[in-house]
């Protein structure tokens, strides 16, 4: 059968997720029975809560006598490891572009990489149909961002459709009234222009896993292209590994995909996509080859952490009351779980209760602990970290490419805001009362600052960032908060009465009701130093009525609290206590006064 092998590219929320949904139900890949649900391609609960995608998903789709096989990829650059081994496995790509937002930073991001493979691109301007859509002026900022990547003149000669993925219209023509209800044009430019897979049916078997899946049945799986050969179930194989060394190993089962379904297959040809199950420990890089027939392919480029986070024992005296799942092996083996299919995560154990667990960035992280937590998981978590890298006799840290969009009001509090984090401005251009600037600032400057500028902006700022390069280390402290916070001093449930005494000291976190422990943050204080506060104090009762009315205590809202706003929050000598009910902000040391001797000992 004839193939085509391509992957949906695109910065976050800019419609490939819902493209390929379109491209799956229009193309009759389902089955008249089957139930369709928006998104489909997104199946963990996270992916559709938040609207993104987390981990790449293989799918195909039958057209005009073609099998076309779709990675539907991560748009955030948090995951760009995953779109970079991506395309070793295919040979074009859908370019999908907002019709107003136009190109964004993970829109650069994601093309340099497919440009850089050298795939064939197309473009797909999305959400035409939206009031504000420009698709002329997108198509040429498309054209400048292709020649800014050094694209050659046949990458240049992409055809354009334009497209409502949500509608389900497509059409060759920007003029809207030319939308018509099929996806057939993006299918037949797929055919047209994407070449088949550069692969040999003849010759020994090549194989090389680029992704990898786990499933509890039959573990650890290689996701990759069979560049060269056939490959059988139950055939011996060999295995070349990264350090050049070679395992043997029976091959137990072939996956291959179609539509939404993952089927067993009993073998694999040159060009098809497939999942391969028997080596338990196989890695991302390795090449499957005939017993005999050794020959490595080359090695695929990991991306290297630049985040790390301490995971811990829950040690608060609320432990094991919320979670069934509370021990050291417990969240060492889901841990290790995790690593079996996310090669960007890296596990190292810190004692015999705390691990290090690094990755490419907060949202990377944040999201393994949410997963943990719906798993029944309790565990406590530190402040994210930057990992420091030594290039050449410096010290280097992370920096990223950073692209703000802001109303005009709030663009000097902004700046003097990513001053202070250590921010260096590229570039600023004005847009219909709106201001977009863009910034290099050290990794570590972004964190804590998403609560700061969505603040600032009050909910009107747009921040998106990719990691640029490691560069030398600069000196000034970023990232650390300057309020101090609000410490629980006692045991107990909270006050109405004592959280109404306290409200001119700070901004609360709980409520009248909320269990508290000593060590526990309630608030943030309007100072700069902690101050430890007595939440569960009840009004004295006496027999004399007082002369005055009781008054009902009207209490603020809390600050609502999310994970990501917690783990940005916190500062080095604070933890995130996280359990399947709640999240909670605390002290390491819990103890007042112990806590105000290490202080002491600290700035003596």
């Amino acid at each position: 059968m004839n193939k085509r092998n391509i992957a949906i590219i695109a910065h976050v929320d800019h419609g490939k997720t819902t493209l390929v949904d379109k491209l799956l139900q229009m193309s009759g890949t389902f089955r008249d029975n089957e139930e369709i649900v928006n998104c489909v391609m997104d199946s963990n609960d996270i992916e559709r809560e938040r609207g993104i995608t987390i981990l790449a998903k293989t799918t195909a789709i039958d057209y005009k006598g073609v099998r076309i096989n779709i990675l539907d990829t991560p748009g955030h650059a948090d995951f760009g490891g995953e779109v970079e081994r991506i395309m070793n496995m295919v040979d074009g790509v859908l370019l999908v572009v907002d019709a107003y937002e136009g190109t964004m930073p993970q829109t650069r991001f994601v093309l340099k990489k497919a440009l850089e493979a050298g795939v064939t691109p197309i473009v797909v301007v999305n959400k035409v149909d939206k009031d504000s859509a420009r698709p002329k002026e997108v198509v040429d900022e498309v054209i400048d961002l292709f020649i800014e990547l050094g694209a050659s003149l046949e990458q240049l000669e992409f055809p354009v459709i334009y497209a409502s993925a949500l509608a389900g219209t497509s059409s060759l023509d920007p003029d809207l009234s030319t939308q018509k209800e099929t996806m057939n044009p993006i299918l037949d430019a797929v055919i047209d222009h994407i070449p088949e897979p550069k692969v040999s049916e003849e010759g020994s078997l090549q194989f090389q896993p680029a992704l990898l899946d786990y499933n509890d049945y039959v573990g650890r799986m290689g996701i990759g292209l069979v560049k060269r050969g056939t490959m059988k179930v139950n055939s011996m194989v060999s295995c070349v590994r990264l350090d050049g060394s070679i395992k043997q190993f029976r091959i137990q089962k072939i996956f291959g995909y179609l539509g939404l379904q993952k089927l067993e297959i009993n073998e694999a040809h040159a060009g098809d996509i497939v999942a391969i199950a028997g080596l338990p420990d196989i890695s991302v890089g390795e090449t499957v080859c005939e017993i005999g027939k050794e020959e490595a392919l080359p090695r695929l480029r990991i991306d290297e952490p630049t985040l790390q986070m301490t995971f811990g024992v829950n040690t608060s005296p609320f432990s094991g009351k919320e979670g069934k799942l509370i021990t050291a092996r417990k969240i060492e083996e889901r841990l290790m779980k995790e690593t079996e299919r996310d090669v960007s995560l890296k596990v190292r154990q810190l004692d015999s209760e705390s691990w290090i667990v690094s990755g490419r960035g907060e949202l990377h992280l944040s999201i393994l602990i949410e997963n943990m937590r719906r798993e029944n998981y309790e565990l406590q978590v530190s402040k994210p970290q930057i990992i420091t890298k030594e290039i050449d006799g410096k010290l280097c840290e992370p920096f990223e490419d950073v692209q703000i969009d802001v109303p005009e009001e709030y663009v000097g509090n902004v700046i003097e805001m990513l001053g202070t984090r250590g921010g260096n401005m590229e570039n600023m251009e004005n847009r219909e009362k709106q201001v977009r600037l863009n910034y290099t600032i050290p990794s570590r400057g972004l964190i804590g600052f998403m609560t700061d500028f969505m603040t600032l902006t009050k909910g009107y700022g747009i921040i998106n960032h990719t990691f640029k390069e490691y560069a030398p280390m600069i000196s000034n402290a970023v990232g650390q908060r300057k309020n101090g916070v609000l410490v629980s001093m006692e045991n107990g449930k909270a006050t109405a009465y004592a959280l109404g005494g306290l409200e001119d000291r700070g901004i609360m976190f709980i409520e009248p009701g909320t269990e508290v422990y000593e060590g526990m943050i309630v608030g943030e204080a309007n100072q700069d130093k902690d101050l430890a506060v007595n939440v569960v104090k009840g009004k004295n009762l006496t027999n004399t009525r007082s002369a005055g009315k009781d008054h009902t205590v009207v209490l603020k809202r809390p600050r609502e609290m999310s994970l990501e706003v917690c783990l940005d929050y916190i500062n080095d000598d604070e933890l995130v206590e996280v359990t399947p009910l709640n999240y909670r902000l605390r002290k390491k040391i819990l103890n007042s006064v112990e806590r105000k001797k290490f202080d002491m000992k600290k700035n003596s």
